[in-house]
């Protein structure tokens, strides 16, 4: 016998021995957590704020102004947006506004100063925000490669916990799931932002 033979043997031999597979993978999540409007949202604004986001609660009527003024905080002259996002939203903002497509090259996009984004849907609980690519949220580079994001989370989107959140979610979509600015650390924990996506995120929660 070959020492492949041998292998493959004993393989057969543990297979034989081991328990049978279950048909269904038991998956006994906690699900069913809600908490008040309030605790909803002071439990996001804290592991954002902890991740070293910047939050920004406002009320749907002041949607557009707090987005101005944030961009304008932050230096932005020059933003990108989804083709499907909301024009209302930006219609206080006195920069240039770029409406992104597929044909623009995704080097092109640091050309930008910054992005504005909606959201799917936010866990609480541990602060993520999750993007489908849906029409006014854009494809992944458009919030991977300028500098600063500016993402609009609606405080009806919010879950409490990821299993609820996950739910909310189309599995066929391509999701990319946001917590805190881009930051990764090497083997000293020395923190290092903005290696893989944007240093700066700011998220305008509407209440």
């Amino acid at each position: 016998m070959s020492s492949r033979d041998v292998i493959l043997g004993r393989v057969r031999d543990a297979l034989t021995l081991a328990p049978p597979v279950p048909q269904q993978i038991p998956r006994e999540y906690r699900t069913g957590q809600t908490l008040g409007h309030t605790e909803r949202r002071d439990l996001l604004v804290d592991r954002l704020v902890d991740y070293r986001a910047k939050v920004y609660p406002c009320a749907a009527a002041d949607l557009a102004g707090t987005i101005a003024q944030v961009l304008r905080d932050a230096g932005v002259e020059r933003v990108g947006v989804p083709a499907g996002l909301d024009d209302s939203w930006l219609e206080q903002f006195d920069g240039e506004v770029v409406v992104d497509s597929a044909d623009v090259p995704a080097p092109a996009l640091e050309s930008l100063d910054g992005v504005v984004t909606a959201s799917t849907v936010t866990c609480a609980e541990t602060g993520t925000i999750f993007l489908d690519g849906s029409p006014d949220q854009g494809r992944r580079a458009l919030t991977l490669v300028p500098d600063l994001h500016v993402c609009v989370v609606p405080l009806s989107s919010v879950e409490v916990g990821l299993p609820e959140a996950m739910a909310m979610l189309v599995p066929e979509r391509p999701t990319t799931m946001i917590s805190g600015p881009s930051a990764t650390s090497d083997i000293e924990l020395e923190r290092v932002e903005g290696v893989h996506g944007p240093r700066n995120l700011h998220v305008v929660i509407v209440e």
